[in-house]
């Protein structure tokens, strides 16, 4: 276990899709700076409740809680269940890739992607905005380069990411105000499970398009999370930070 760079004591974060990869990440490095987290999981029971139990040994910091995003009623309760939270952070970091040519594309493909993605952010984040503006919170959504340069074969998930990045621009001046800070973190390719299933060949035409060589770290994105939530980027808010290697 890593040393936390930051501290969070005190502090209370939301995390969307926290029980894998990226979203795991950065549940156990705010878990490590001292924060209490609540994370949301769709479907993979055994993952978060290891990263529960992993950070529940002395006192409970970390809750997780069943969502799946392509469901009004699943979101609704999970709503329910934050309404009484004081929540200092959230990070928006759920998404669904349904990959495919546009005009191959199920109906439900489209649908599914741009709900999971960018309608699911918008109704957690409305919902807690009330709740983040007492407290000059912080709102940090993970979002893709795919949002920026746009990939072929995902024309659902690209068009979804670049709504993030124009959703976070947008509340950004809405809410900053309030003292509330928006943005967003677009990542390239990053050692998840999903891209460690790609064939060896493409991962070596991965690495020699990447200037840096090397696929990220899910670590590497949520120290960046972190960043972003705390103190030491107070005068950040409204911007897209690219960590993608040096890709785009």
């Amino acid at each position: 276990m890593s040393q936390a760079r930051w501290d969070f004591t005190g502090k209370t974060a939301v995390v969307t899709g926290g029980s894998g990869g990226i979203g795991a990440a950065i549940v156990r490095s705010l878990a490590q700076a001292g924060a209490k987290v609540f994370f949301t999981y769709s479907s993979d029971v055994k993952a978060a409740q290891a990263l529960e139990e992993q950070y529940n040994q002395s006192e409970v910091r970390v809750h997780a809680i069943q969502a799946n995003f392509t469901s009004e009623t699943d979101l609704g309760r999970l709503l329910e269940q934050m309404a009484d939270e004081p929540i200092d952070y959230l990070v928006n970091n759920a998404g669904m890739l349904r990959d495919g040519p546009l005009y191959k594309m199920p109906d439900a493909d489209w649908r599914d992607v741009l709900q999971v993605n960018l309608h699911a952010l918008f109704t957690v984040t409305k919902k807690l905005i009330p709740v983040l503006a007492p407290k000059a919170g912080a709102i940090v959504n993970i979002s893709s380069v795919s949002g920026i340069s746009g990939a072929a074969g995902q024309v659902n998930y690209s068009t979804a990411k670049a709504g993030v990045h124009g959703f976070t621009r947008a509340l950004a001046r809405e809410v900053g105000p309030l003292g509330v800070r928006v943005n967003a973190i677009a990542p390239g390719f990053v050692e998840t499970d999903m891209l460690l299933m790609i064939k060896p060949q493409k991962k070596r035409e991965l690495h020699r398009d990447i200037p840096l060589r090397r696929l990220g770290k899910p670590q590497e994105i949520a120290e960046t999370t972190l960043f972003l939530l705390s103190d030491s980027a107070a005068y950040m808010t409204g911007s897209v930070v690219v960590v993608d290697g040096g890709l785009y």
